[in-house]
């Protein structure tokens, strides 16, 4: 019967109900004695049926009551009160493991620690003559201190002395009852051991074969043993063999997947004999010693054998080792050929290599893996490859991941999301947060658990624990010459990195270089100027200079150059969207990189709402920010390239492109006038704002110029025609300025945010602006009235920048950094209304920029999107230093 809250059982006074089954009721209580939290667990009716039952219970409880152990959950009291028996055990703050099994298998990393957990708890009660026989993921809970086992009431003494069964909570299929007396099964079928299975009598070794069924669960997320049935779970138990672990975690240790086969033989004394033993193997794994990797699969469970044969298998295994290390040996002696191979997406599958939302793909250190991102009808995630392998397997829980990279021994990978820096075992399991990060640009993994990253795209280079922690920043953009530092790349010593040093503001700027510096601050310097990043690999940096990989010996301990740069080859991307050269090696001499260039990645094209491809325009290229006109039959729009930036008109009804800016430099952000007839961009590196006139031959118009500033863009040219708005500061400090097109043209700020704002943008009745700012410490999208008057609402709360109104100023769009969102509003009245917001459609964008622009009716979208007939490859090289020698 259920317990309402403030009834006492003895000095427990119960507070709610923590969970109820057919094996009883668990309630949360506090101890009045004591002044503690507890759990009572009310046990059914069928063990109160006799005082001979009882006193059985009570005896042998209180002996499991001793297993007093960080792993096993403390069993305090037992009571009898109103024909109710009751367990009071400790309360546990946490997750079961068959909960969290739900979402997924655990990362390897995961496996193994709670799998030690479980077994230092199973050590404790075996050594003290406690079998559990339910070891199960429901009977085992998660927690901030590690695992512990729940329900050691329902165990059974192992001493002979003791042959009485306690039998309190052991879960059979519905409708049955566990009879220990009289040899009928007590346990959970799908991890009971064979002999439980039979009816026969359970030890230690039972414990040890449940343990195998549950890790090899937690690994795969599948069960051991599975049946539709009470009777076909029995079946698969006696008669069937598990699927290897590596067939759904390809990364899975050897040791581990030996391990784990072991502990689930048939015959009991063919598995591993104690839990000691078996924790001593895990924490081998763990370790990730080589006796874990080779002599954990060669080791046999300790059993009743002749000295003679135990040396005599110890010297076979003695000469297999040798030869093993031999063979080793000579084949290290043999410099591997110098092969290239051209890597296929999976099916139906797009590489998603270059822009915000994949990243280039990244092999492993050992040289066996690649991970890379790719586009499908799903969406885009992570995949990983093994180069033994024919096919690519998704890893789960990296959907929409950015810029992975490896540990450093290649069995985890790091990678980016929109707010956060992830890790995640490649065995397996869900990725664990490390880190806040906001659009992070790149990462590298230690020996020692440091990670170096830029967490944001408008910061220095950080160091974070790769276990997780508050970021501590090693260096910082001066936001006047460098306004980001991205794309860092730890050296073998362990204490010195590389990083890329960029300017929004000017994205060919001549000052862009690669640095070399220290983990503790001491040094930062200059090594050359490029657009391009840089990684280390074989004595060597490789960069990209003039489209051309390039590869020039480096001495990583003294930071110095030497030498010449060589060219490696003339086909390898080149993101000049993010100034990243899309390459990556290890330290076997593997190589990977896109093949192609960035041109042609991208393409103009059409989405509805629903974020079907309705079009393209133009061929394909490299763009930035583009603008309809209002009447939304020509579009404007910035070609990039390592060179410089030019403003292209598409008329869209004839197809026609033409070229508007000719002269040097970049020019960028253009935007149109409310008649169509004058386009507004910024040029001269961007300390001058342009305004040129289509029709006629009319000369270009400079309508603000200054050397003391920088001006970062125009964002918009008021419906009224009498304000153009355009963002001045420095770096990505940005503010929001208005120029009039009228009078003294005398520019004045909009807004007050110590945050600065940013992409300002007129409604329709140029009555309101809507502006990206980080007040809150993220991009959001806030909305204020034009003139500036000090009230702004905010519309986004989970992260938005480029704002865009509806022709008839009804919904505003933005990119909410997974694709394009509409909030639906109202600026008709004197105060401002945010009504609702929904993501239309996911879309990789880089932002903040002006990526796409809402047609007239608002229901269709032109974006700069990934091209799906300029899919990439990748190149596989193997023992690329020997294109070097050949040269």
């Amino acid at each position: 019967m259920a317990l309402t809250a403030g009834r006492k059982l003895g000095p427990y006074e119960i507070q709610s109900a923590l969970g109820a089954g057919g094996m009883g009721e668990v309630y949360r209580a506090r101890d009045t004695r004591l002044d503690r939290s507890v759990a009572i667990k009310i046990l059914p009716s069928h063990l109160s049926e006799s005082p001979e039952a009882r006193q059985r219970f009570d005896r042998e409880a209180r002996t499991i009551s001793a297993l007093n152990h960080p792993n096993i959950c403390t069993l305090y009291d037992v009571g009898h009160q109103d024909g109710m028996d009751y367990l009071v055990m400790e309360l546990l703050e946490g997750e079961t493991l068959a909960d969290r099994l739900e979402k997924g298998p655990l990362a390897i990393e995961q496996v193994l620690r709670y799998g030690i957990d479980i077994c230092e708890g199973l050590d404790k009660a075996h050594r003290s003559g406690v079998v559990h026989r339910d070891l199960k993921p429901g009977n085992i809970m998660l927690t901030k201190t590690g695992a512990k086992l729940m329900d050691f009431g329902l165990a059974k003494a192992a001493s002979p002395a003791a042959s009485l069964h306690l039998t309190a909570t052991v879960s059979t299929p519905a409708g049955s009852h566990p009879l220990t007396a009289q040899g009928s099964v007590v346990g959970t079928f799908q991890y009971m051991a064979p002999e439980q299975v039979e009816g026969k009598e359970a030890d230690a070794r039972s414990d040890l074969f449940a343990l195998g069924a549950v890790l090899y669960e937690m690994a795969t997320g599948k069960r051991a043993f599975e049946g539709k049935t009470g009777a076909s779970a029995m079946a698969a138990v006696l008669e069937r063999e598990p699927a290897p672990i590596s067939s759904a975690q390809p990364a899975t240790p050897p040791a581990l997947e030996s391990l784990v086969k072991t502990w689930l033989a048939k015959d009991a004394d063919e598995r591993w004999q104690t839990a000691h033993d078996v924790k001593l193997q895990l924490r081998q794994i763990a370790a990730g010693s080589a006796a874990a990797s080779t002599g954990a699969a060669l080791a046999m469970p300790q059993r009743k054998r002749g000295m003679a044969w135990g040396w005599a298998m110890a010297a076979v295994f003695a000469v297999v080792a040798l030869g093993a290390l031999a063979a080793a040996y000579l084949a290290s002696q043999k410099e591997a050929p110098l092969l290239r191979a051209e890597l296929m997406p999976p099916e139906k599958m797009l590489f998603n290599l270059t822009g915000d939302n994949g990243g280039p793909a990244m092999v492993s250190p050992d040289g066996h893996y690649i991970v890379f991102s790719a586009n499908g009808a799903n969406g885009t995630q992570l995949y990983l490859r093994a180069l033994d392998s024919l096919t690519s397997q998704p890893l789960s829980g990296t959907e929409g991941a950015m810029f992975p990279f490896w540990s450093p021994d290649s069995r985890s990978i790091a990678f980016f999301t929109s707010e956060k820096l992830k890790r995640m075992e490649v065995g397996g399991g869900q990725p664990i947060n490390i880190c806040d990060s906001t659009l992070g640009r790149g990462g590298s993994w230690g020996a020692d658990g440091t990670i170096v990253a830029a967490i944001s795209y408008n910061t220095g280079i950080s160091r974070v624990p790769a276990s997780g922690g508050t970021p501590t920043a090693i260096t910082k953009p001066d936001n006047v010459i460098y306004t980001s530092h991205r794309w860092p790349w730890l050296l073998p010593d362990g204490k010195h990195f590389l990083y890329t040093a960029i300017n929004h503001s000017l994205p060919t700027s001549p000052e862009a270089g690669v640095f070399y510096a220290s983990l503790d601050g001491k040094e930062d310097r200059l090594l050359f100027h490029s657009l391009s990043s840089a990684i280390y690999a074989a004595g060597h940096l490789l960069w990209m200079r003039d489209n051309t990989l390039v590869a020039q010996p480096f001495d990583a301990e003294s930071g110095k150059l030497t030498g010449e740069p060589e060219p490696l080859s003339e086909n390898v991307d080149y993101d000049a969207g993010l100034w990243r050269a899309n390459v990556s090696a290890s330290r076997n001499g593997m190589m990977v990189y896109a093949s192609g260039t960035a041109t042609g990645t991208q393409q103009l094209t059409w989405f509805d709402r629903n974020g079907k491809q309705l079009g393209t325009v133009g061929e394909r290229s490299a763009f930035f920010d583009l603008d309809l006109s209002p009447d939304g039959k020509k579009l404007a729009v910035t070609e990039q390239n390592t060179a410089a930036a030019t403003i292209w008109i598409h008329d869209l009804p004839s197809k026609l492109k033409t070229r508007l800016t000719f002269t040097g430099g970049s020019h960028l952000t253009p935007i149109w006038s409310p008649d169509g007839q004058q386009i507004a961009f910024t040029s001269n590196q961007q300390t001058q704002i342009t305004v040129k006139t289509l029709a006629g031959s009319g000369p270009e118009q400079t309508v603000l110029s200054s050397p003391e500033a920088i001006y970062q863009g125009v964002t918009d040219w008021s419906h009224d025609g009498r304000y153009l708005m355009y963002m001045q500061g420095r770096g990505l400090n940005q503010q929001l300025w208005v120029l009039p097109l009228e009078g003294e043209r005398k520019a004045f700020r909009y807004g007050n945010s110590p945050a600065g704002e940013m992409l300002g943008t007129f409604s329709p009745n140029s009555r309101w602006v809507a502006y990206q700012a980080n007040e809150t410490g993220r991009p959001e999208i806030f909305v204020a009235p034009f003139p500036w008057n000090g009230a702004k609402w905010q519309v986004t709360n989970g992260g938005g920048t480029e704002p865009r109104w509806s022709a008839d100023g009804k919904e505003l769009f933005y990119f909410d950094f997974a694709g394009i969102a509409a909030a639906e509003v109202d600026g008709s009245g004197p105060t401002f209304q945010v009504k609702g917001s929904k993501q239309l459609f996911r879309l990789p964008l880089r932002g903040p920029s002006r990526e796409f622009a809402p047609s007239r009716d608002g229901e269709r979208f032109i974006a700069v999107a990934l091209s799906e007939g300029g899919s990439q490859q990748l190149t596989l090289v193997q023992n690329w230093p020997a294109e070097l020698k050949r040269k």
